[in-house]
């Protein structure tokens, strides 16, 4: 169950991640003081593209743990 909590609060933050960027694209280079694509927003994109992938796939693996959880039966009793 721990398995399926990490995978979802890691679903969580990289896709409120994700949104951020779109919302606010700059905030990388706010943060870190540097422009790897010299402002074209080429860099944003693929953040974008990365933190959403990671967010669907880790939301994906932990409804998979979830349900695993429930079907097996309880073994503290």
């Amino acid at each position: 169950m721990l398995r399926a909590r990490i995978e979802t609060t890691l679903a969580v933050v990289t896709g409120v991640l994700a949104i951020l960027t779109l919302v606010w694209p700059n905030w990388i280079e706010t943060l870190f003081g540097a422009e790897p694509d010299a402002g074209s927003g080429a860099a944003e994109w693929l953040v974008v593209l990365v933190l959403a992938a990671v967010a669907v796939g880790s939301g994906l693996l932990a409804h998979r743990d979830y349900r695993m959880a429930r079907r097996r039966p309880s073994q503290g009793t």
